[in-house]
């Protein structure tokens, strides 16, 4: 008989759904992290009574009822809505593109005015890429030249996604943007989803509520002594770098990774909105985050005398950085693969969440996967 029923490695949201479920099934679970928190990159920290995002902006959104009736029982959300903002050269534009966005940036009013000013700017681009013997979008930029025109393009998203990025809309995969969201609306709620908000209390809270009971170790890095862990338990549930769990058998998977820059401000409202995007080249950084907003609205802002904003800068990823965003290229994805290949054969070992998926999720979607793993 071993100790525990789960070692789960890694202490953010999906192992802490898992923890939870497993929990209530009157498992035993120990959970460790080489961090000296819980929460992986939803951890907040409190600096002057203000709950700060360490690791970026985690606004919870979802469709999905039964994945925010299960996070609603745990701790309640708040009415927080993401309607960021864009600063190009000093001008402002609303987030996503709407009616406000349109009028922002040509004056049109009705959403006619404004359909008809981008179609115009869609077929100026179609014209040219036939007449350059162009029958399909090569790279990003034809692609977002296409969907939305010259303007916005220009305006809204070729400075921001290079630096995003860190290479030219021009040598980046047309597939990165299918679409363009564009309302003919006034309404700047970035999310088209039925449900959003903040945990009230902050990330902290569920986070704790979720691993209530479980067996914690912090600043413990399973593969110092992967064995010796491993004979805690019967199954291991797995959600850092599938690539350093075979010890990059293959090679090394790329990611793009975020830094970011805190500082305090002597003031209560420093820029009015939790977001501002700058989407011009010249500004290092991609946004800016003024943390209070998320979670203080109305006359809360005022009482609390301070204030606390972070930059945000895009880099690629180097070895002791975080790994955020997967580089989704044809190498890397075949890379992946063959990585995932190796983990089907394993018996007792379950791999979640976005490092050792190596895949992109929104919150929403990590705990619904949590919550359909089988429990035994």
């Amino acid at each position: 008989m071993k100790q525990y029923d789960y070692l789960l490695v890694g202490a953010g949201l999906f192992n802490a759904v898992l923890a939870y479920r497993a929990m209530k099934m009157g498992k035993k679970c120990i959970v460790i992290d080489k961090r000296n928190h819980l929460g992986g990159n939803i951890y907040c920290e409190n600096v002057e009574g203000i709950h700060v995002h360490k690791y970026g902006a985690h606004i919870f959104h979802t469709s999905n009822k039964t994945v925010w009736n299960f996070v609603n029982s745990i701790v309640e959300f708040n009415r927080y809505t993401n309607s960021p903002v864009a600063n190009y050269k000093g001008k402002l534009y609303n987030l996503p593109f709407n009616m406000n966005t349109f009028y922002q940036i040509w004056g049109v009013t009705t959403p006619a005015e404004a359909a008809a000013k981008i179609e115009e700017q869609r077929q100026e681009a179609a014209e040219k890429m036939r007449a350059d013997g162009i029958i399909e979008p090569r790279n990003l930029e034809e692609q977002a030249l296409l969907l939305i025109g010259k303007d916005i393009y220009h305006k809204l998203i070729k400075g921001y996604t290079e630096k995003q990025w860190g290479r030219k809309c021009t040598d980046l995969p047309a597939f990165i943007i299918n679409r363009l969201p564009v309302r003919w609306v006034f309404d700047n709620n970035y999310f088209n989803d039925t449900y959003q908000g903040i945990p009230i209390g902050g990330y902290n809270v569920l986070i704790d509520r979720l691993f209530e009971g479980v067996d914690i170790r912090l600043e413990c890095n399973y593969f110092n002594s992967k064995e010796k862990l491993n004979e805690l338990a019967d199954k291991v549930i797995y959600t850092g770098p599938i690539d350093e769990y075979y010890n990059y058998k293959f090679g090394k998977l790329e990611y793009r990774t975020v830094t970011f820059e805190t500082e305090i401000k002597e003031c209560a409202n420093w820029q009015g909105n939790a977001v501002v995007n700058y989407t011009e080249a010249e500004v290092p950084y991609t946004r800016i985050i003024e943390h209070k907003h998320f979670e203080m609205f109305g006359s809360e802002i005022e009482k609390c005398p301070k204030t606390i904003i972070s930059r945000e800068y895009s880099s690629e990823w180097k070895e002791g950085c975080e790994p955020y965003y997967p580089v989704n290229d044809e190498k890397n994805v075949n890379l992946y693969q063959k990585y995932q290949s190796l983990a089907e054969t394993e018996a007792n070992v379950i791999f979640g969440g976005r490092l050792a998926e190596y895949k992109y999720y929104d919150m929403d979607d990590v705990v619904d996967k949590a919550l359909k793993v089988i429990i035994s």
